[in-house]
């Protein structure tokens, strides 16, 4: 059976390998056809359909992003190119334009060489599970194309972003002035909006890795390679470091001593700040299921419910929309904040942590101190085959793990949604336990799951 074309977020794969720019033609001219028939966009009048299309920075996303939107204006679509933006941005600009839809060509924390495909649906939310598979079906079946009049045009404003920009701003009340920020812009979606927000807050901001060339982006920066970013946190005797991945859709933070704070303990802080004054919906914030066990405790301890979601942002939101509530986040550093965006958004995130630093009086070392985090370890198994964590061997060795671990410890072994990788993450009590137990379970994931 084939594999499907969309994972956990959008279509991604080797620029020009997997994902050619046929294969991006063809998906602007699927997704535009499938909307229609399924009443997502406005059929049988005369109206114009009209898409917002952005970028990273990464060089494979200009003939990408060119053969998109030639897909979508052959099918009838006129197309807004907005430029190299975070995806976030594309999201809210696809709500504040009134646009039929929305996409963003980025492979987020990925290698320069990979890119992706992310499709946003009227209002900026990601689309649902059943349109994604009906427009990887439609593919094959690509229906009569417009001729004349009625084919689309493309257009390009790149100032359009300002409109993110003012809305981003808007979600903090009070100055950050008398906060020294660095930030690691990852090289990517946010080098010069993200700072650009961060200094009209008033905080002064140093910038490291914020200059994009095409082919830099997540080059051994970013929040997949922290330490530049906490030596200069040290080096300049800034209050923190926020990290960004390439399209600036997630946010890690290291405080004033270099220690990392991850989206755990943000989310953390997120949320007891907004509970105690009372603007955390249901006292309750929706998780994955890798959120270490210590935010689990700490939640618990602030009398805050947890909802727990198989791992990707696109779960979270599902879980946000279904009860309504307005904060989730994941590990990785993805923070959904709903009163101001329907999607993860990495400088937003790194706004309203300024902003409990600010209310609370605290630093960002005392505001993470609520999570105690329990040893995690997380082993990357390459080379096997991510239909296979189910054979017995396996279920056997996780089970027999689990009663060793007991209350202290868990273990999750599942695969990747984006990479041809299995996860095998444990938890215990001691580094030393949860490094054996990994490395044990990642040896039979390698003997189980081997490729044939």
């Amino acid at each position: 059976m084939a594999s499907r074309l969309f994972g956990t977020d959008g279509v991604r794969g080797l620029a020009n390998g997997e994902l050619t720019a046929a294969l991006a033609t063809s998906l602007g001219v699927s997704a535009a056809q499938v909307l229609v028939e399924h009443g997502d966009l406005p059929s049988g009048t005369n109206e114009r359909l009209f898409a917002i299309v952005g970028r990273d920075p990464r060089v494979s996303g200009e003939f990408l992003q060119a053969a998109l939107s030639a897909g979508l204006a052959s099918a009838g679509v006129d197309v807004l190119d907005v430029g190299v933006v975070p995806t976030p941005a594309v999201a809210y600009l696809t709500e504040a334009t009134g646009a039929d839809l929305g996409v963003m060509i980025s492979a987020s924390h990925n290698s320069m060489p990979d890119n992706g495909i992310k499709f946003f649906a009227r209002g900026g939310h990601k689309l649902a599970d059943d349109i994604e598979d009906a427009i990887e079906a439609h593919m094959e079946t690509i229906s009569e194309l417009p001729v004349g009049a009625a084919v689309g045009r493309i257009r390009t404003d790149l100032t359009l972003v300002e409109k993110y920009v003012d809305h981003v701003l808007t979600s903090i009340s009070d100055s950050l002035s008398g906060i020294t920020l660095v930030v690691d812009s990852a090289n990517g979606s946010a080098s010069v909006v993200g700072p650009e927000i961060y200094r009209r807050a008033g905080a002064h901001v140093i910038t490291i890795h914020s200059e994009p060339n095409g082919y830099n982006i997540n080059q051994d920066c970013g929040s997949t390679h922290m330490d530049d970013l906490k030596q200069a946190v040290k080096k300049y005797g800034a209050d923190l470091g926020i990290a960004h991945d390439g399209d600036a859709d997630r946010c890690l933070a290291v405080d004033a001593t270099g220690e990392l704070v991850d989206g755990d303990q943000i989310l953390a802080i997120l949320a007891a700040g907004r509970k105690q004054r009372g603007l955390l919906i249901d006292n309750t914030v929706v998780a994955t299921v890798m959120s270490n066990l210590g935010f689990t405790i700490a939640m618990k301890s602030e009398q805050i419910e947890v909802i727990a979601t198989a791992v990707g942002d696109r779960y979270v939101l599902e879980a946000m929309r279904e009860r309504g509530l307005n904060l989730g986040g994941e590990q990785s550093g993805h923070v959904v904040l709903s009163d101001f965006a329907t999607t993860g958004d990495g400088v937003l995130t790194a706004l309203q942590i300024m902003a409990e630093m600010k209310h609370s009086g605290k630093s960002l070392s005392d505001l993470a101190s609520i999570v105690t985090r329990l040893p995690q370890v997380l082993i990357n198994v390459k080379g096997v085959d991510k239909s296979a964590t189910d054979t017995p061997a396996l279920v056997d060795a996780i089970a027999e793990a689990e009663q060793i671990l007991g209350e202290t410890g868990r273990v999750l072994l599942r695969p990747s949604g984006t990479e041809p990788v299995i996860r095998v993450m444990v938890e215990a009590a001691t580094a030393q336990q949860a490094q054996d137990t990994a490395q044990h379970l990642a040896t039979l994931v390698q003997k189980h799951c081997a490729l044939n």
